[in-house]
């Protein structure tokens, strides 16, 4: 009988390791070789902030949209455009000894490295779980969408599956220094690591807590000593709460599938990203938000506390849950379902299997249509099925009042953000018009031609110019940033970043020409600038948190800030009335992203 099971298994077996083989094929010829020979984003974004740590760079600047552009030209990366936002101060870390070699040449190294981080990762998966390697490889090929996406942008991913991997294999072991320690050190280069913090007090890993604990503190003092105290409390006050309420990128792109995504897709209204919500309800959107972050939170946590269910499962979990709260996500984040995937198929029916193996290969699809964000559904639906079992534990009276405290909270925090929103320029001022579906708008300049402010083009940044009811762009042979006023009242200036070189341009509205100029850049803060009248002057203040503009009277020696909300406004510019000003906010967008307005002075200030 045993010797019949043996014939029949290697056949099998045989087959198994040929489509393996295949697979490990159509991975090297297909993702990796695309990635072998196109540079593409993510990769240049962490070869760019190496590179900076390297020169001693202010990690404050790295936040800055247009600075880092620049930067990254500088370092060899031309036409193509990225940012360091919401990286952590140490995210850029493990790339650093790759940027002694050009960007093409590194990327590639970087591709190989994955590739044995991967085989790690699945000999560690193999070890963990009853399953072969060629078993462990065959199902994560059926994430092939997020492993396509991860090879060929040069991403993270992998590099973080490993170290959450070797965080169970750790923990498993009873190893919990060396677990906590490794938490740590996952924390401070991502933040998916930051939510297992609740994950040791639940489980009452007193020991893998303290390291944890210990190792982040360590990082944090490698940070300050990289950057300085200033440049960390300023990540800390300003880039990290954005991020962490989904403020990092396009937070209305139905392409980043999170619920508060979806929420803001549903019930706040913006001009140019989201003209059109199912129901106007800003109130909705912040107390949906919280209750829902609040509820996830708190239940996980009591239901991971709760005796019965094994550590693979509890681990599982919340590793889902992590997934669902991430106010980050894109296809390429999804292989890190793979190390839940794995943990609670061991132990799931056919049944349970079927619905984890699917669930898994639906969300590293493209699925459409996508303003439905079918995968938030999915991701949800994923962690209730998993978590069900936890929930069923915890005693109704408990439930009841956790979803009262949770319901409370969400009110005061919606009471708080909702005083921020009506201060923002949104409610307060008129949109400039035209300027489309942009992310991106900022440094307006005016001249009697019109005006001119950047944009983002496909792989560059542009210039628009608005005039006579149109939106015309100016694209040139690299970056074109910051216009300025030029002293004609009609031609502008503007820096233009190619092949690692800044130049001063002069564009010509009457001819549609630009010409260099033997003038030296300026920098990219604008200190202050005088109405033409030269009763005004309107500067950026940032002394009391977010960038803010101010107004002075020079006649009556008095001042006030002109914006608020808890966002950046920036850039100011007078049009030639002396009575209106223009310049660029990202509140309601994301960090750094900005959109232009128009402030009108009032009678009684003229």
């Amino acid at each position: 009988m045993s010797q019949a099971r043996s014939v029949t298994s290697r056949p099998l077996q045989s087959a198994k390791r040929v489509a393996a083989f295949v697979a490990l094929l159509v991975l090297l010829v297909g993702p990796f070789r695309a990635g072998w020979i196109h540079l593409e984003t993510d990769f240049p974004n962490y070869y760019t902030a190496a590179s900076l740590v390297r020169q001693g760079q202010p990690l404050r600047s790295y936040y800055d949209w247009t600075w880092f552009a620049r930067q990254m030209n500088y370092v060899g990366i031309d036409r193509q455009l990225g940012a360091y936002t919401p990286q952590t101060p140490l995210t850029m870390l493990p790339f650093v000894m790759l940027t002694g070699f050009p960007p093409q040449t590194a990327k590639r190294i970087w591709l190989i490295l994955n590739l044995v981080f991967l085989g790690v990762t699945i000999w560690l998966l193999s070890r963990i779980t009853r399953f072969s390697i060629e078993e462990v490889w065959l199902l994560t090929f059926c994430g092939y969408f997020s492993l396509r996406t991860t090879f060929l942008y040069g991403q993270y991913y992998v590099f973080l599956l490993l170290l959450l991997t070797l965080l169970f294999y750790f923990l498993q072991r009873k190893h919990c220094l060396l677990g906590g320690a490794l938490t740590g050190i996952t924390f401070a280069l991502k933040l998916y690591g930051g939510p297992f913090l609740l994950y040791f007090v639940a489980k009452r890993e007193w020991r893998a807590l303290i390291a944890m604990i210990l190792m982040t503190f360590f990082l944090l003092g490698i940070a300050i000593a990289l950057f300085g105290f200033p440049s960390i409390h300023y990540y800390a006050a300003q880039v990290l709460p954005r991020t962490l309420e989904g403020g990092s990128i396009d937070p209305y792109a139905p392409g980043v599938p999170t619920y508060s995504t979806l929420l803001r897709h549903l019930f706040v209204s913006e001009p140019d990203l989201n003209p059109n919500p199912l129901y106007e309800a800003p109130w909705a959107f912040f107390f949906l938000r919280s209750l829902i972050s609040l509820a996830i939170v708190v239940f996980l946590f009591l239901g991971t506390s709760m005796r019965g269910a094994t550590k693979k499962h509890d681990f599982a979990w919340f590793m889902i849950a992590v997934l669902l709260l991430s106010t980050s996500i894109a296809s390429y984040t999804f292989i890190l379902l793979l190390l839940p995937l794995l943990l609670l198929l061991e132990e799931s029916g056919p049944r349970q299997s079927v619905f984890l193996v699917v669930s898994y290969v639906l969300l590293t699809l493209p699925l459409h249509p996508v303003w439905l964000f079918p995968k938030v559904w999915i991701l949800f639906a994923l962690f209730v099925a998993v978590g069900w079992p936890h929930l069923r534990q915890v005693p109704h009276r408990l439930a009841f009042a956790v979803l009262l405290f949770a319901v409370a909270a969400a009110f005061i925090d919606t009471k708080r953000h909702m005083l921020s929103y009506m201060n923002e320029p949104g409610q307060r001022f008129e949109r400039v018009v035209g300027q489309g579906k942009a992310v991106f708008s900022s440094f307006p300049a005016v001249s009697r031609a019109g005006i001119f402010y950047q944009s983002m083009g496909d792989d560059r940044y542009v210039l628009r110019w608005l005039h006579d009811n149109r939106n015309e762009e100016l694209s040139f042979g690299g970056h074109a940033l910051h216009p300025r006023s030029a002293p004609d009242g009609e031609s502008i200036y503007f820096e233009l970043v190619a092949s690692r070189t800044s130049t001063m341009m002069q564009f010509e509205p009457g001819t549609g020409k630009a010409t260099p100029v033997a003038m030296p850049v300026p920098g990219d803060s604008i200190a202050s600038v005088v109405s033409p009248d030269g009763h005004w002057i309107a500067y950026e203040s940032a002394l009391d948190g977010p960038t803010q503009i101010w107004l002075r009277d020079l006649s009556r020696a008095r001042e006030r800030r002109l914006t608020g909300g808890n966002c950046n406004n920036s850039s100011p510019a007078w049009e030639l009335d002396s009575r209106t000003i223009l310049f660029a906010s990202d509140c309601g967008r994301a960090f750094g992203l900005p959109a232009l307005y128009r402030a009108k002075l009032t009678q009684n200030e003229n």
